[in-house]
């Protein structure tokens, strides 16, 4: 095995492809890491849709076949009242959704630890115009209780009014929602006059984990929006937003254009998602990054002197390790600390990682622990 100490670098590589284009390598395609499943490139079989896809010319802003025949495979998956709305990213997926969702008094329940809430810059708010009431949690889930913390002041004037609650599954803490906790938080967020949104960013990783389709908890478990991530899980780009109740949303379309989510060129954000969901490319993919982040997580436990904080159930091992280490560790392999003064750290799988890529990091972790 080579040495996992060694990370190429170089110059930029030249390449001369035919045909005379003169392309450039500005990365090492060697060089490997766990910072972020957005790190990896696309998948070659998504690749090769968007090459199908690219001949000749399709008419503009959502009319092309593809975004047509993206409808049939949606409802393959989500039942017969499914529409996706195909848009640039999961933030505008996100933003789009919930704008749908709620009036311009309205606002929404998340966990204090959910993207919306910590990661968008503040977009749900700025540009979605909705308040954001959250709730600490002790694993990235919320619960009837916890939602019962913000969902109050309903007829209350001087409070933005809960309509919404919003889950994500899997979990920013790499935890799993099962469906039976889904189905009780959609039961409870109904019974109140709320609605729920789920942010499915790694929607597939999650629905690998449970072995069960994704429909499971989603439409049939009373979900009523989902924003389809897949970028996540090997798409060059693009998300979805998916409508599962028809009554719960108001006007998509025309909030996917004000929030500047309309893509002109929308086949290639359809051919991918048509790609990735009418076989089993996206479960392939997620279980195996599921599998690579057990590995990884199985290798720590076996070290000693790292603690992993939460159940490992997706693609994402979160641990604890003496701050130094983890600051050397950076050195050799990217990845992110989740709380750098507490030791904290966050490593992700994706697709492309493979059992080399754990063991050379596992390897390199040992070693900084026993400096």
């Amino acid at each position: 095995m080579a040495d996992p100490r060694v990370v190429k670098s170089g110059r930029p590589e030249s390449l001369a492809p035919a045909g005379g284009t003169d392309a450039r390598r500005h990365h090492d395609p060697q060089v490997r890491g766990f910072a972020s499943d957005n790190y990896a490139g696309a998948h070659p079989e998504i690749l090769a849709a968007l090459a199908v896809a690219n001949g000749g010319h399709q008419v503009s802003y959502g009319e092309d076949d593809y975004t047509g025949h993206l409808q049939q495979v949606m409802h393959s998956h989500f039942g017969a009242s499914a529409e996706a709305f195909p848009v640039f990213n999961g933030t505008g997926a996100n933003v789009v959704a919930l704008q749908a969702m709620t009036e311009r008094w309205g606002a929404v329940i998340c966990a204090e630890s959910a993207h919306i809430n910590t990661d968008e810059g503040g977009a749900p708010e700025r540009m979605g115009g909705l308040k954001l009431l959250t709730v600490p949690t002790p694993d990235g889930k919320l619960t009837p209780d916890l939602v019962d913390r913000q969902a109050f002041g309903f007829d209350d004037e001087h409070r933005a009014m809960p309509q919404v609650v919003s889950i994500t599954q899997s979990t920013e803490l790499g935890t799993l929602y099962t469906p039976d906790e889904i189905r009780a938080l959609c039961a409870h967020a109904h019974g109140l006059g709320m609605k729920v949104h789920l942010d499915g960013a790694r929607i597939a990783n999650a629905a690998a984990a449970l072995d069960v389709p994704m429909r499971t908890f989603t439409n049939a478990a009373g979900v009523d929006v989902l924003s389809f991530g897949g970028t996540k899980n090997g798409m060059l780009f693009g998300e979805a937003v998916v409508v599962l109740d028809p009554d719960a949303v108001r006007a998509v379309k025309r909030l996917r254009k004000l929030s500047m989510q309309l893509s002109s060129k929308m086949r290639f954000v359809s051919v991918q998602l048509e790609a990735l969901l009418a076989g089993d490319l996206w479960l392939r993919s997620a279980r195996h990054s599921n599998a690579m982040a057990r590995r990884l997580a199985e290798g720590v436990r076996a070290l000693g002197g790292v603690e992993i904080l939460y159940p490992v159930q997706a693609n994402a091992v979160f641990a604890r390790l003496p701050h130094d280490v983890g600051v050397r560790l950076q050195k050799r392999f990217r990845f992110y600390f989740w709380d750098e003064q507490a030791g904290d750290v966050r490593w992700m799988c994706s697709f492309d990682t493979t059992e080399d890529d754990v063991d050379r990091f596992l390897y390199a972790l040992k070693e900084e622990l026993a400096a």
